[in-house]
């Protein structure tokens, strides 16, 4: 009877976890990326569609967003955001190291706040 419980209570447990970790698999995701110019543009959007499950990637010169559609089940927001500044630009979130910063050619470099 005790096992009986106990197997019931485990399994309740399991599907309550299993429903909170469901994750969106096209989830739409917007950030500012600091660039200039189309080289960056190219960069940019490189450096997203790395990331696992990135189905779409496009960032804007004139607005600095970059607009991804992404599998949360296989990479977070916070994957793309460091993807992005392993290449030397900022995010809203994850700021490139002195570096990566560096390392753009020199029309990409925009002025860090």
């Amino acid at each position: 009877m005790k096992n009986l419980i106990l197997i019931a209570i485990i399994a309740f447990l399991g599907f309550s976890a299993q429903a909170q970790t469901k994750k969106n698999k096209n989830l739409k995701y917007t950030t500012e990326v600091n660039g200039n110019c189309e080289q960056c543009k190219k960069r940019i959007e490189k450096a997203a569609f790395s990331v696992p499950g990135v189905k779409s990637a496009s960032w804007d010169i004139s607005s600095h967003q970059l607009a991804v559609i992404l599998n949360e089940e296989k990479s977070s927001p916070e994957d793309l955001n460091k993807a992005v500044a392993k290449v030397g630009h900022d995010t809203k979130d994850v700021k490139a190291t002195e570096a990566d910063y560096e390392n753009l050619h020199s029309c990409c470099k925009y002025v860090r706040e």
